[in-house]
């Protein structure tokens, strides 16, 4: 689509004071503007769009009734942020989004002053919220700290421990609960909006401080049972008694598109004395455009699209992503083994279990943003005999480090562990990059950790991790589509720490561990063509390491380089580790580990993101070449001169 929509009102919008300053009976026709320039912007740049799309009416209202940037909002998880960036000085950059040097997808402090706390994981909120509320009463200013929650990430038991540990302390905090999803209570109209424009009402409070008051001087029993009735009266009617145990003052549910409903209840929790407040705002996910609402899974996330037809314009490939190759192995493995179930944190598309829930609805278990749960859940499965594969995300595997080490490997427990999103991930930035996975699992006794180098090793890894059952494994993929590799009908079991050579040469060894085999292949082919022969191998396995591998590559090639897609301290180290604990540095081996440098990397489409960290095969086969003392031809291939 080509025209922009018109936004007469949103183009006034130079500064946040315009937003504040608006008369109110524009304030609906404003966020309808932000919707339609929304859409458009998202349609040019894809990104996450339902989510965004639930709270425009609230971000609008939000910024109109609040004093921002002084008064903090803090988006979880940030992908529901879109409208806010909008409102916030970022419109014309909004078709850069994800885009290498354009703004991120999610909030991010370095981006503006109105984002005070970056969100790219969810349920992070209402811990910083509070900080920050603590933080201005340490420094006596007056302000207040919005943390908008939602999108599934109330799931999360962290934010169950923030708000526990709000409402002891009596925090001013808000937190508005954006619930476009759970449907924890749903609104039933005028009736609870008036409910829910009552009790945020300062007459309603003070009436109940006065009562709390007159309670405080009776018997202990009695004021307590009067407390516990005005709390489960108040509950009956609005649902949140929950909320209300944990120290919130609750108010809602409320219709979260009613500006009528919202903007007066948003006013008088600005003006109210109280602690900690929560707003529940009930929300739909893609409101406002047809086929997102008709479809909020698949616009949760989306390519670019057209804004006519809704039609998403996704590059047609013959090869399947690693992620579906994952889920078809395991379909079939899970067919020949009924004890194979499988868990998955609030990601069942993400990591291709959806395809194996349909087939499999009783054996498969989304557990919600409940990473450490998710961890511990399957060891409890697996203590009794079933085959539990964990499949989360790398980044997100991190939230659940504790249990891993606790729960399931010092038990030695046989969980399988499915880690998608290894390595750089492209627009999704540094938040949801996979670099530490391998360095992490990799120091915990009794872990097996894998990597395949292509599609046809995950398929067979999918199988090797189902048939052991000795300990727990590991196996790590990238984002992303495989390279076009004959498929096997099925996976084959992988003998246990052993590596395999693809190419074989006699000057320098290059071992690959995961996703860049295909770019250190085409490396030895750059190499070639400078006359130095180089043999290949797919290490495999990080743990246990082929140590016969490794040692036959060291003793017959001058240079040994290692590439993996993770972090210092993962299959380099290890490999490094065994050679000079075994003393096979000393005759004079050139030993040179390859690993994501020791930085953050912005978003970027993903193989820009591994040229900037010296991770494709112009790197690698620079690196081989300034090993072996060729300066000049590492500078050629580096400078485009010479491509493989």
């Amino acid at each position: 689509m080509t025209n922009r929509p018109e936004t007469p009102i949103l183009d006034g919008i130079k500064k946040i004071d315009d937003v504040r300053n608006l008369p109110r009976d524009q304030i609906r026709a404003l966020a309808d503007e932000v919707r339609a320039e929304m859409i458009d912007s998202v349609s040019v740049t894809g990104g996450h769009l339902g989510a965004g799309l639930g709270v425009v009416e609230l971000s609008v209202a939000l910024h109109h009734v609040f004093n921002t940037p002084d008064d903090k909002i803090i988006w979880d998880v940030g992908h529901q942020a879109y409208p806010h960036k909008i409102l916030t000085g970022r419109r014309d950059k909004m078709r850069t989004l994800r885009k290498e040097g354009g703004i991120s997808g999610f909030t991010k402090r370095g981006e503006s002053e109105f984002d005070p706390f970056g969100a790219g994981h969810s349920s992070t909120s209402i811990s910083a919220g509070l900080g920050m509320a603590v933080a201005a009463d340490l420094k006596h200013e007056k302000r207040n700290i919005i943390a908008v929650i939602g999108d599934g990430a109330m799931s999360a038991g962290m934010a169950y421990e923030a708000m526990n540990n709000a409402g002891a302390m009596d925090a001013r905090l808000i937190v508005v609960l954006n619930d476009n999803d759970m449907s924890i209570a749903p609104p039933t109209g005028a009736m609870s909006a008036y409910l829910a424009r009552l009790v945020s009402g300062k007459a309603y409070r003070s009436i109940r401080e006065i009562a709390k008051g007159l309670t405080d001087r009776l018997p202990k029993f009695v004021s307590e049972k009067a407390r516990k009735t005005e709390e489960y009266a108040r509950g009956f009617w609005t649902g949140g008694t929950l909320f209300e145990e944990l120290g919130f003052y609750y108010i809602g549910p409320i219709d979260g598109h009613n500006l009528d409903h919202l903007l007066p209840i948003l006013d008088n929790v600005r003006d109210a004395e109280t602690g900690p407040i929560l707003i529940h705002v009930v929300t739909q996910k893609g409101k406002g455009y047809g086929p997102a609402e008709n479809a909020a899974d698949k616009y949760h996330g989306v390519s670019k699209f057209n804004v006519i037809t809704g039609a998403q314009s996704k590059p047609v490939s013959n090869t399947p992503s690693y992620t579906s190759v994952f889920a078809e192995g395991l379909i079939q493995e899970a067919e020949l083994d009924e004890r194979i179930v499988a868990v998955n944190a609030a990601m069942p598309s993400g990591t291709g279990l959806d395809k194996f829930a349909k087939q499999f609805g009783d054996r498969c278990f989304d557990v919600g943003i409940a990473e450490q749960h998710a961890v511990t859940f399957a060891a409890g499965m697996a203590t009794e005999g079933l085959s539990p594969f964990c499949a989360i995300y790398s980044t997100f595997l991190q939230r659940g480090y504790d249990q891993v080490v606790h729960d399931v490997a010092i038990q030695n427990l046989p969980v399988r562990f499915a880690i998608d999103r290894a390595g750089f991930v492209g627009a999704d930035g540094p938040t949801h990059a996979g670099a530490y996975d391998t360095a992490y699992l990799g120091a915990i006794p009794n872990m097996v950790l894998m990597a395949p180098g292509d599609e046809a090793e995950l398929k067979h890894m999918v199988r090797t991790a189902a048939e052991f059952d000795e300990h727990p494994i590991a196996f790590r993929f990238p984002r992303g589509e495989g390279v076009g590799v004959d498929m096997p009908k099925r996976g084959e079991f992988l003998e246990i720490g052993k590596g395999r050579v693809v190419r074989e040469g006699n000057s320098v060894a290059l071992l690959s561990f995961g996703g860049r085999l295909s770019e250190t292949i085409a490396a030895a082919e750059i190499l070639s063509t400078f006359g130095i022969s180089a043999t290949v191998a797919d290490a495999r396995f990080a743990k246990p390491l082929d140590v016969d591998l490794v040692e036959r590559l060291a003793r017959e090639h001058e240079v040994l380089i290692t590439i993996e897609e993770g972090s210092i301290g993962g299959f380099g180290s290890f490999v490094l580790n065994h050679l000079a604990s075994n003393g096979l540095l000393d005759g004079g081996l050139k030993c040179r580990p390859m690993f994501i440098p020791d930085a953050y990397f912005d978003h970027a489409a993903q193989d820009k993101m591994y040229a900037h960290a010296g991770l494709d095969r112009n790197a690698i086969a620079a690196t081989a070449m300034r090993a072996i003392g060729n300066e000049k031809a590492a500078n050629q291939v580096m400078s485009g001169l010479i491509d493989g």
